[in-house]
């Protein structure tokens, strides 16, 4: 067994719990192999480039391992290897997440707690 239909590698490969969702996201064109759309019919073989859209950033993997059964997660792991720039794209979007400021604190006056809302409430005539 040497090539997979890309639909069944990417639950075999644990990216979507049933493969039916991998139909749909592939079918969305959410992902690509060889940077080109795919149909769920499309055979992937070790060495190619399979790119899920499923978070932000995208990651970018490279096929490294066929399974037709969807075994442990640690079994998946080995199926694919994630490649550097992958990595790099997504330690940088936690990084700026991490950093992004609170979206609360962007009121001026301050977030009104739930005393102040009544208040307001009761201004209004509510």
């Amino acid at each position: 067994m040497d090539k997979i239909r890309l639909d069944k590698w990417l639950w075999a490969a644990r990216f979507y719990k049933t493969r039916s969702l991998a139909v749909q996201e592939i079918g969305k064109g959410r992902v690509l192999v060889n940077d080109q759309p795919a149909k769920p019919a499309r055979e992937v073989a070790p060495g190619d480039l399979v790119t899920v859209r499923k978070e932000d950033p995208a990651l970018h993997v490279r096929v490294m391992g066929i399974s037709g059964v969807r075994g442990p997660a640690p079994v998946a792991r080995q199926l694919y290897e994630e490649t550097p720039e992958s990595v790099a794209a997504r330690e940088r979007a936690a990084e700026m997440r991490r950093l992004a400021p609170e979206p609360a604190l962007g009121i001026e006056a301050g977030r009104p707690t739930k005393r102040d809302r009544r208040l307001i409430d009761q201004m209004r005539g509510k």
